[in-house]
């Protein structure tokens, strides 16, 4: 019997091939182990975007170099009274809120008391502008932490004559920390609302800031509470505890316009163009020049493989936090559910690519996908979605590496059997179909309708006397040759040679249900090589006086039982039976009758109308009581008639 792996099992493997790659990939993205990968691919994507688009809620005041230049010799620990000035203007000219992108862990008064003496008397109203503007309820002051932030210890906050000053002497609205995430690799990529975690903070509420400098700065210029839990901003909830958020950088270092602060210190600072366009917007004054060593890596740093870009400065990527904060412009990484449909659906593919592709095939079509999925991946970024190209790259590779393995273990090495059996017998298109087939050949046989061709040499022991043997076989290896391709053409398995005689099977190993028409159009055809050979053979062999080569050919169709039969040392998949039989008893008779090719009645009528027959008779074949009507078959119709 002929059994075989059904097509179901093989689905079902695949199939678990493709969940298997999304699981693996899926948890490889949860647990991180991707975020390298796809952290690098994001900054590029900033670089080749350049500026994603233009800041209207933010404006930076700049200490600048020029800054530093028109005071040279003054210590920015006495730049309190400047500061002052500088945030009184800009609440002159309408600015929304201000933040002081510095820690001003001590003052001026308390630095000159330490000297004592005058001193200590003449700095007790060095601050007091300063203080007032810091009442005022219009600034927000900047701190910082070191450790978990757990302690109060933990926390560098401003000078306590500056807290006093505050309305409310009120911490979480009016002190922020300017602290960045860093991801590991000293890259700014994203930011938190609440920069320490609830559970470290959880009994410092009250006496700690709680919000990042963006964040407070965001609250306070949308008029909304600091110390509640979740705002409306930007058109968005926020909640104090989310996770961390990728930040949607606008644009390379330099793209927020700045205003220097000596021209907002300047007398005609509330003429000045650029300071009255800071009209609305919330403002953060903080360090630019690079002397004052508050430089960051951003996404627009990083190189491929060498060297870096520009450093962003931290009041510019603070500003980048809050222009998002306010706009509403966000970064969304891709949902769960779109993502882990796209990543089955290209599973999907990619396994039925695979499958049906040779390995190098399905190698160079997954490296092929990694740029594709890439620029997809900066498409994507462009609507301000990111996509974790790491994920598809990885779940695609292991069902390439999986089906590559099923293959190596499994359907390969069926594969290679079916081939090694059959690929001597049948045309590359049958060994193809029974690959694709829901059976497979095995040991044993099963019984099985098809049509039986046999064809030998007509006078070959005369042909073979007047030839020495290397002649011989060098005729019948020619021969063989040029008679195996129109049967194979038909779709016949080989069987074997015997001698000059040739076995051939139509409907096997696949049933065919015009086996009797293929049969009878491969004789035909085989009629035709046989009398162009005999011009080969005139040339080839002059003057030997041998007899004109020609070949009898006879079919007949019926059961047979097919599979493999021999013993356990030898054993080739063939056809026995009467069918058999009988269709090499009419191969001999075709000598007889006088004709070429001579098939069975049913042959014929399984071949149908369109073969044209010659003479009939009803003859007895050695070996078989019943007699059989058979027919001289000259052509098919629009073939070219027998001459």
């Amino acid at each position: 019997m002929m059994l075989g792996r059904p097509r179901k099992s093989r689905r079902l493997w695949l199939v678990f091939f493709a969940l298997a790659a999304c699981l693996i990939a899926e948890a490889l993205l949860r647990g991180g182990v991707l975020n390298p990968v796809d952290q690098r691919l994001q900054d590029f994507w900033f670089q080749w975007q350049g500026v994603r688009a233009e800041a209207r809620h933010v404006g930076i005041v700049a200490l600048d170099e020029d800054t530093l230049a028109a005071y040279p010799d003054d210590p920015m620990i006495f730049w309190t009274d400047r500061l002052a000035v500088a945030v009184a203007r800009l609440r002159e000219v309408g600015a929304n809120v201000v933040g002081l992108d510095m820690l001003l862990s001590i003052s001026p008064e308390r630095w000159l008391g330490k000297l004592g003496g005058d001193l200590q008397q003449a700095a007790r109203d060095y601050d007091r502008t300063f203080r007032e503007q810091i009442n005022s309820g219009q600034l927000v002051l900047a701190s910082t932490r070191s450790g978990s932030g757990g302690r109060e210890t933990d926390y560098l906050l401003p000078s306590p004559d500056y807290l006093l000053a505050l309305p409310d002497f009120d911490i979480p609205g009016y002190v922020a920390l300017a602290d960045l995430l860093d991801e590991g690799d000293g890259v700014i990529r994203r930011y938190l609302m609440a920069p320490v975690a609830l559970a470290d903070r959880i009994l410092l509420d009250g006496n700690v800031p709680i919000l990042g400098l963006p964040s407070l700065l965001a609250v306070r210029a949308a008029g909304l509470d600091p110390l509640a839990t979740s705002w409306m901003i930007g058109g968005r909830a926020m909640d104090r505890e989310q996770p961390p958020e990728p930040i949607p950088y606008f644009g390379p270092p330099g793209t927020f316009p700045r205003v220097s602060l000596t021209r907002l210190l300047s007398d005609d600072a509330l003429n000045d163009p650029a300071v009255t366009a800071l009209q609305g917007k919330t403002v953060l004054i903080g360090a630019t020049a690079a002397g004052l060593n508050d430089e960051h890596f951003t996404p627009y740093a990083t190189r491929l493989f060498s060297g870096r870009g520009v450093l962003m400065s931290g009041v510019e990527l603070h500003a980048n936090v809050l222009e998002s904060l306010l706009s509403g412009e966000r970064l969304q990484p891709l949902g769960d559910g779109p993502r882990i449909g796209t990543l089955l659906l290209m599973v999907g593919l990619a396994v039925v690519a695979f499958v049906a592709l040779p390995v190098w095939a399905g190698a160079l079509l997954w490296l092929a996908t990694i740029p594709v999925l890439a620029l997809s991946g900066f498409l994507a970024f462009r609507f301000d979605v990111l996509a974790p190209v790491s994920a598809y790259a990885v779940a695609t590779a292991i069902a390439l590496l999986g089906v590559l393995g099923w293959r190596l273990t499994g359907e390969e090495r069926e594969r290679s059997r079916v081939r090694q059996m059959f690929g001597r017998y049948v045309s590359d298109q049958v060994v193809e179909a029974l690959l694709k087939s829901d059976t497979r050949p095995e040991l044993g046989g099963q019984s099985q309708e098809i049509t039986v061709l046999f064809s030998d040499i007509r006078n070959f022991t005369t042909i073979s006397e007047r030839l020495n043997a290397r002649e011989v076989v060098e005729m019948l290896n020619t021969y063989f040759e040029r008679a195996c391709a129109p049967l194979l053409a038909e779709g016949g398995s080989i069987d074997k040679f015997i001698g000059d005689a040739i076995m051939v099977e139509f409907g096997s190993p696949l049933p065919l249900a015009d086996h009797a028409n293929r049969g009878i159009r491969a004789a035909i055809a085989l009629r035709a090589v046989a009398a162009e050979f005999s011009v080969w053979m005139e040339k080839r062999f002059p003057d030997r006086n041998l007899p004109k080569f020609a070949v009898g050919i006879g079919l007949h169709s019926g059961e047979a039982v097919i599979g493999n039969i021999g013993s356990l040392k030898r054993m080739e998949f063939t056809a026995i039976g009467d069918t058999v039989n009988l269709a090499s008893r009419l191969e001999g008779m075709t000598k007889e009758i006088g004709c070429a090719i001579l098939a069975s009645e049913t042959t014929i009528v399984g071949a149908g109308r369109n073969v044209v027959c010659g003479r009939s008779e009803v003859v007895k074949v050695k070996g078989r009581e019943e007699a059989v009507r058979v027919f001289e078959v000259l052509n098919v119709e629009g073939g070219e008639k027998d001459a």
